[in-house]
């Protein structure tokens, strides 16, 4: 129900008008492992892929550039028969129109980005909002059909489009209200106040103790690991119980936790170890001469990615006073950044494959939700594995950063466009109610394409 001018694209850049025609600007997408082009690619149907020429999983057919079912009374574009080991395999292929979708997004930083709850805009709308902190990573989650459909008109726009960025793997600059802006790309370090991330923490305040306190003893008489979350110190921690670390008189300005194990040293922030200070020495007490303390001890005081440190000694007075870094323990701060894993942003589109959008594959959709569920069908999106949530429905997730370039479409709805595959075997597809006389050998799909032309690509992974 679309105009579009003669000579022109629609407002989704996926059909035109050429010749009074209506032309998919983007040929159905065909995945052949034989061709080597550069980039891998993991056919659907042999996600365990050693390399080796594998009889009947070389050439699949994706969902990128097939079109969509809509209105959803119709079977599919493409529904491919081909036999693979020895069974004979039905691929439902289709371009799913997804209104409740969004992303779920990673960004390995200790940084901090923002309080959690707090919302996330791009080019000022709110698109989404900052989740619970994990391990080494700050989490968003952008989108959803609130944010596409529930506001105003350019709320729905300005958030399709930043999804649409996202699924496509390109940089999208997203401003989280009272913290930081930062640029996410999928697979590309994240950029957090125009500075770019570097790596990721080796572990928690504590953790880092626990991997390094033996190759401290005998070099440093304390160690205090800074932490946003944990900050550790080694005199106190059971790893140096252990090994029999002497006691040292240190005082953490704090939260003790268990033994060694600081909470809510310092504010979050930008600073040491996602902290707010810049100072270590801030987070210290007065030292106690009773429980250890004595003039000439030395301290080494490090974050969890090894990008801070600093060596010191008390002096007569108790006071720690800065000293040259030590070249053996220099190695130590050397061996925490060389144990950091690079920081990256990591981009998982999720959407439910619900509602009307099962008929253009069965005439019985609770069939294919069951037959999902079940596992006897398997869903993939532009060729790659999605994880299927638990419950009802056909909750899906997957990594951007496994598709083909482009692989992600929408519609002025707005909505995002998806590439989306099941694929399970004929007998099963024909138990579940599927459209079984309009299905096609693959060999008449490749030659004669679909309703919109017999234009086709071809992406291929290297042997």
């Amino acid at each position: 129900m679309c105009y579009i001018a003669e000579g022109r694209a629609g407002a989704c850049d996926r059909y035109a008008n050429e010749g009074g025609k209506i032309i998919r600007c983007d040929p159905l997408t065909i995945l052949d492992r034989r061709v080597a082009k550069g980039d891998e690619i993991k056919p659907f149907l042999a996600a365990d892929w050693d390399g080796r020429t594998a009889s009947g999983a070389d050439v699949v057919v994706s969902a990128i550039g097939a079109g969509t079912t809509y209105p959803d009374y119709k079977p599919a574009p493409f529904i491919v028969s081909r036999e693979i080991e020895g069974v004979d395999c039905v691929t439902v292929v289709t371009e799913a129109i997804f209104s409740y979708c969004g992303v779920k997004v990673k960004i390995d930083t200790d940084r901090h980005l923002g309080r959690e709850t707090a919302q996330v805009r791009s080019d000022g709308e709110i698109i989404g909002h900052v989740m619970t902190s994990e391990y080494g990573s700050q989490m968003l989650s952008l989108g959803g059909v609130d944010h596409l459909t529930g506001g105003s008109k350019s709320e729905g726009r300005k958030t399709c489009d930043a999804l649409l960025r996202l699924c496509n793997k390109e940089a999208v600059e997203l401003a989280i209200d009272g913290g930081s802006t930062v640029i996410v790309q999928a697979g590309a370090p994240p950029i957090v106040d125009g500075t770019p991330e570097d790596r990721m923490r080796v572990g928690c305040g504590s953790a880092t103790i626990g991997m390094f306190a033996s190759q401290w003893k005998g070099l440093v008489d304390e160690v205090v690991v800074v932490d946003d979350h944990i900050t550790g110190v080694v005199s106190e921690h059971q790893a140096g119980k252990v090994i029999d670390w002497a006691d040292t008189g240190i005082r953490i300005l704090g939260h003790r936790s268990t033994p060694g194990r600081y909470f809510r040293v310092a504010a979050p922030g930008m600073g040491w170890g996602g902290t707010d200070i810049d100072d270590p020495l801030s987070i210290l007490g007065s030292w106690r001469e009773a429980k250890g303390a004595r003039p000439g001890l030395s301290l080494l005081m490090v974050s969890t990615t090894g990008e801070h440190s600093a060596y010191f000694v008390l002096d007569d007075d108790l006071e720690p006073k800065a000293q040259p870094m030590p070249t053996e323990l220099q190695q130590s701060v050397d061996l925490i950044a060389q144990n950091c894993e690079p920081a990256s942003c990591t981009v998982l589109f999720m959407g439910g494959a619900g509602g009307s959008l099962r008929s253009g594959v069965t005439r019985n959709p609770i069939h294919l939700t069951q037959s999902v569920q079940r596992e006897q069908t398997r869903v993939t999106v532009g060729g790659v594995p999605a994880y299927v949530w638990p419950g009802g429905g056909i909750t899906l997730m997957v990594d951007v950063a496994q598709l083909p370039d482009g692989a992600f479409g929408y519609v002025p709805t707005p909505a995002l466009v998806a590439p989306l595959e099941f694929t399970t075997s004929r007998a099963e597809y024909v138990a579940l109610g599927g459209h079984e006389t309009v299905i096609r050998a693959l060999d008449d799909v490749l030659e004669a394409g679909g309703e919109y032309g017999a234009d086709s690509r071809i992406l291929g992974g290297a042997e």
